[in-house]
């Protein structure tokens, strides 16, 4: 593969990636408001256009293949390409936690209102916002922005324990509204893994700008 058509190629990947990002950060934001105005159709959206996420994967996932293969690339380039599979996965995944929050919508709009939702949108600002900057990294390669996103994860962890022990008081003080606590406590551990995988896509930044693994924490092992 003549170096040109590679770039081109490298070019292209990145074009699909941020393709991904668009799509994956409108499904998150439909399905969070979809939650919040208990809106029916937009959470029916967010699940139709799921398909479109999952074949861009592919994509994505088939070019990066093609261009390892053909041309066996090095060092920067090589650490992008193993990037974007990593990244293309987690902004799949995302999109399904997205369907997972329209279909927990759909069925709690069969049912009264538990609660006014306070912690819950809160909870999924910080995600979307963890998310939303998670992919600036990625655009900009900016480690800076990406260390600061996987610090924040223990804020939603926490949110999402207290979302968990007053919905858990709820159930015992009233069994009949244990199917609709139940919904709304699926809905927190959705956007915990979102804060997660928005974690996971910082990491790969930062590996693919400076070829240092932070999973696990394994480069203060390193140290």
């Amino acid at each position: 593969m003549p170096k040109r058509y590679f770039d081109e190629e490298l070019k292209h990947l990145n074009e699909k990636l941020l393709e991904m990002v668009r799509l994956v950060e409108e499904a998150i934001s439909r399905a969070v408001r979809a939650l919040v105005k208990r809106d029916g159709k937009l959470a029916e959206q967010v699940i139709r256009a799921d398909d479109t996420i999952n074949f861009l994967e592919i994509e994505i996932e088939e070019l990066c293949l093609k261009l390892l293969a053909l041309q066996q690339p090095l060092a920067i380039d090589l650490r992008f390409i193993a990037s974007a599979l990593k990244i293309n996965n987690d902004l799949e995944r995302i999109g399904d936690q997205a369907v997972n929050i329209a279909e927990r919508t759909l069925d709690l709009l069969k049912q009264p209102l538990l609660k006014p939702l306070i912690d819950i949108p809160r909870m999924a600002t910080l995600a979307q916002r963890m998310i939303k900057d998670s992919l600036d990294a990625f655009v900009n390669r900016d480690t800076k922005l990406a260390r600061d996103v996987c610090e924040r994860d223990d804020e939603i962890d926490d949110l999402n324990d207290q979302i968990f022990r007053e919905l858990l008081t709820y159930m015992m003080q009233n069994p009949k509204t244990i199917s609709r606590a139940v919904d709304l406590i699926l809905v927190g551990r959705h956007l915990e893994r979102i804060a997660d995988l928005a974690t996971n896509i910082c990491e790969d930044v930062i590996y693919l700008v400076n070829g240092k693994m932070i999973k696990h924490h394994i480069e203060e092992r390193r140290d």
